[in-house]
This record gives structure tokens, sequence and C-alpha cells, in this order.
């Protein structure tokens, strides 16, 4: 607050002079390296300076059809050098790139662009039909001729820069305890600061590049593809994971954090040893220690000569809480306690949001630069999850003498499949809408390949009912990935249930594991 000495004016303007926006830093990149590779798939290339002239065209053309700061625009498409651009150009102008997750069924999709009523959906032609299918919700302009067109059409002037810090530059969407995805806001002060929290905990050179292969739609991606974009690095965006195409790149570029997700481990390493060369060079590999074998841990880094990350962080935090801990190359870890992040606050606390002891297990709370600034259009996780000033995430931690963190569990029931979060309601409200379930309840196994996938447990009605045709009945409403991997039917006395009748999932896992 400003002192007695201060006029409001006064601490308006110094507050103003404080304020870092995406696109200046992204401007000092361009002057300072305008030569520079910033973008590469396959062939193609961009310099710092083409993708600074396309992003100014994409601004302008944007403008011109009536998109303004603080407007959202959907975007729907594999990755891809346009699909970069957009988040460039939304970062410049002030405007949300709502990033659709394209594996989402047609009642999810819907759900999440009726959320955040974009004025434009930018589409790729894989996507096409789809986005044309939602044209009730927006129109859409294709990557391709046509987006080439509309960029050819418009001025490369430079945008003047506008923005607040405060100013949202993406959506990335979170499966919901609820059932439906919830849009995540965040804005460009927390990609900075996510940006700057790399930086200081797993630093990297600007000639040390990053590979995007995973979907745009993910933090994992696009955070680091804006810290990237302001460091002066290249970004090689790839059409997903293709191993033999990522092992090309490992061999042949310098990478700084390479993805890799439990189930790409090993296809990965194949691919890198079927090449007979060795990696060119990597500083930090992998994500979620937690749920990928540790000998497959060892081997991995031994391959790449770089150290796993043994993360914890989330779309609404970032790399925080605790993603400051790696595991040495060659390393079979004992433990895969974390360490807190820099520049971050947390605590760790009961269910009435008391501080517990160390030693105790707590809910994790954070206060963080990187945070995220709600939910999309969701007062009411809002006012739940930021509850007191403080970010209550749904994990429950123990703190060690030492200070390290010891994850015990989620108190928000989760399933974390092959790099994807999956929340159990999600998939029994499908199964609950069958006229032939009288009950049904998801709990996780875990997987070699997957880390853990999701298993249903029905009570049938009707006997008749089939675990085909739930599986289709789910594969027809929900992604993919979210299909149990079985489906168990079991009388109703088989679930385990609390005083107040509620399913309590982890004495199913436990009844489960000890083949009740």
């Amino acid at each position: 607050m400003p002192s007695e000495h201060e006029s409001p004016m006064d601490f308006a303007l110094a507050r103003q002079a404080s304020g870092l926006t995406l696109g200046s830093l992204f401007a000092l990149c361009v002057r300072t390296g305008p030569s520079r590779v910033a973008l590469e798939q396959g062939d193609r290339r961009l310099t710092y300076a083409e993708l600074d002239a396309r992003t100014n065209r994409l601004c302008h053309h944007l403008a011109a059809r009536g998109v303004r700061r603080g407007d959202r625009v959907a975007v729907l498409s594999e990755n891809r050098i346009e699909y970069v651009e957009v988040l460039v150009a939304a970062a410049k102008m002030g405007v949300i790139a709502a990033c659709q997750n394209w594996r989402l069924a047609e009642q999810e999709l819907r759900h999440c662009l009726a959320l955040v009523t974009p004025r434009l959906i930018l589409a790729s032609p894989r996507h096409a039909d789809t986005a044309a299918h939602h044209a009730d919700v927006a129109p859409r302009l294709l990557f391709g001729p046509e987006y080439e067109a509309a960029l050819a059409g418009a001025s490369a002037a430079p945008v003047p820069d506008a923005c607040d810090p405060e100013d949202g530059v993406v959506i990335l969407y979170t499966s919901g305890t609820t059932g439906l995805p919830k849009g995540a806001l965040i804005s460009q002060r927390a990609e900075i600061a996510r940006a700057q929290n790399q930086m200081i905990d797993l630093p990297n050179t600007r000639d040390e590049h990053f590979a995007a292969w995973a979907p745009l739609f993910h933090m994992v991606s696009t955070d680091t593809v804006y810290m990237t974009l302001i460091q002066g690095g290249k970004v090689i965006v790839t059409d997903g994971f293709r191993a033999d195409e990522l092992a090309a790149i490992a061999v042949r570029e310098r990478l700084g954090r390479f993805t890799l997700m439990p189930g790409m481990i090993q296809p990965f390493l194949d691919a890198v040893r079927a090449t007979g060369r060795p990696v060119a060079g990597m500083r930090w590999v992998g994500v979620m220690a937690d749920l990928v074998p540790r000998e497959q841990i060892a081997e991995v880094t031994r391959l790449v000569g770089a150290p796993y990350l043994n993360t914890f962080g989330s779309t609404e935090t970032g790399l925080p809480p605790a993603t400051r801990h790696a595991i040495a190359v060659g390393e079979v870890p004992a433990g895969l306690d974390k360490r807190q992040s820099s520049f971050c606050r947390i605590r760790l606390v009961d269910l009435d949001d008391n501080e517990v002891p160390d030693g105790e297990p707590g809910e994790l709370a954070i206060r963080a630069p990187t945070l995220f600034s709600g939910y999309w259009n969701n007062p009411g996780a809002n006012a739940e999850d930021f509850r007191g000033g403080w970010f209550h995430m749904g994990d429950v931690f123990v703190r060690n003498p030492d200070g390290s963190l010891s994850f015990v569990d989620r108190r928000k029931y989760l399933i974390k499949s092959g790099g994807e979060n999956i929340y159990p309601a999600e998939i029994e409200r499908v199964l609950l809408a069958e006229p032939r379930v009288a009950d049904a309840v998801v709990i996780r196994r875990p997987d070699a390949r997957w880390g853990e996938v999701p298993v249903a447990y029905v009570v049938r009605k009707d006997e008749s009912l089939t675990a085909e045709a739930l599986a289709a009945l789910c594969r027809a409403r929900i992604a993919g990935y979210k299909v149990p991997r079985e489906v168990h039917f079991v009388p109703d006395e088989f679930l385990p249930r609390s005083t107040t009748g509620k399913i309590m999932r982890h004495e199913l896992e436990k009844r489960v594991d000890a083949g009740g």
C-alpha cells in the first residue's frame, strides 16, 4: 500500500513500471538475435525475425475480426508451428488462447468450448470437421492455405505492447472432480514466473533446445515453449510422440529439458539404440518419477547422460511446489522424496486448514507467483481451492526432518495415466447413466507401461449387461485414455462404504490388492 507521502497515482505508476510481459521479453530476443532459429518442424524453420513478423500479421488479422484484449480464441490442433504462433500472438495482444484437448469426446469438447466463449476457433485440417461441428460456438480459421492467406493480407507492423502482467494468456483444461473439465487461466505473470523458476531450479542455456512433442494443450509443453522463446532458444515442434523422430532429434541436437512420460521411455530407449549413435547432449530428462520403474530410471539416465527429474507440479502451479530434485545418472533411487521448489511458500494443513507438525500428513497449500489465476467461470471451485489466500492442491505430504517432502496420497482421488490426469467421476458419470447399472466406482491400478490405469467395479441391475457394452458406452462419451481397462461386475456388498454410504476407494484398493 502507498505510504501517507504517496498519492495513489504515484503508486499506480510504480506498479506499471515494475511490470513485465511475455511480448516485451520476446521482442528483446528478436532484437538481439533476429537470425537465430526460433521454431523448427521437419525441414521448416522460422527465425526470430520471421516469427515476429508472422505473429504481428496474425495479431492484425485477429484484430480485424474483432478480437480484443481479454477475448478468447480456441485452438484445436495437433502440435505444429502455427499453434506456437497463436501462443505468441496471444501474448502480444493480451488475448487468451484456450488450448483444446482434441482427445476428448464430443460432449467433453463442447463443454470446454462453451465454457470460454471463444471469438474464433483456430483448427488444423486434421480437426477441421470437429471445428465445423462446433460452428455454433464460434467460426473457424483453418491452418494451411486459409491461414496463410489471412496472414498475407495483414500488416506485419509491430504490435504495441498494451498488456498487463495479470492478463491471461492461456487456458489449459484440467480434469474435474465432478466429471467435467475445468479451465485453468494462466496469466503472463505466471508464465514469466514459471520460466524464471525453470531457469533457477532446472537451468539450461539458450543453445540447449526444447523438443515440444507433448501436446501443447498440456503445461509441460506450453510452459517450456514460452520459457524457450523468451530465452532466445529453439523450439523443435513434433506431431506427438514418435520414438524414431525424437531419437533422431536427440542424437542431432543438444537439448535442455526433455520430457519423457511413463509408457514412452522404453520405445525411446529402443529407438535411440537403433540409431547406433550417442545422444548429442541433454541437461534434464523425464517427469513423474513416481510412476516409472526405478531400474528404468537408471537405464534412461545412463543412455542420455542426464539426471531424471523427480517432479511434483501441476497445471495450476507450474513446476512448484516440489520440482527441485533430480535423480543422478545411473542411480536406482531408494526413495522419491521431493525438494521444495524455489520462490514458493508451502504449508501442510489438516482438514480444518491448521498447519500440521513435521512428520504428520497434511494437504499441501501453496503461495507462488507461478500460480494460475483461477478456474474460468467456476467461482465455487475458486472459493474452495483458494480458501484463506492459499491454493490447496488436494495432495497430501509429510515434511521430513531434512526438509524434504514425502508424497502420501491424493486427497482428491486422481489417476495419472501416461501423463494424463483422470478423475474417477469423469468415468462414473457415464457408467451411472446406463439404466442397467445400479452402482459403479472407478479406482486406479498400477500399470507397467502407463503408470496407472482406471479399473471399474460395477453393480448390475441386469445380468445381461456386458463389460464390452460398458466399454463401448465409455468410448462414445469420454476420451479413449479414460475408458476403464477392466470392468468387474460385483455384488453391492463387495463395495466398502462409509457410514454415509459413500464408497471408499482406498479401502476398495486394499481389498482388491489383498484378493478379497
